[in-house]
């Protein structure tokens, strides 16, 4: 039986852009296997904060990358 340990929290980062060219700073929190999947995480996903450079409207389909997770809070 496998153990419940095998799988790791990982963020996911916007790499969108607002109207005033800075990043949004959204995020996905997602899990991952390390045994299976050793390289950085790439996906294209949905960020309702990003402006579409074309149109100008917000929400649009952007990269998101993996970054590290931040420090867990201390009561």
């Amino acid at each position: 039986m496998a153990k419940k340990g095998d799988v790791v929290k990982v963020r996911l980062v916007s790499t969108g852009k607002n109207a005033k060219g800075n990043p949004t700073g959204y995020t996905y929190y997602v899990k991952k296997n390390p045994k299976t999947m050793t390289e950085k995480m790439k996906f294209r996903k949905y960020d309702p904060r990003a402006i579409n450079p074309e149109t100008g409207k917000p929400g649009v389909h952007v990269m998101f990358e993996e970054k590290k997770l931040p420090p867990a809070k201390k009561n």
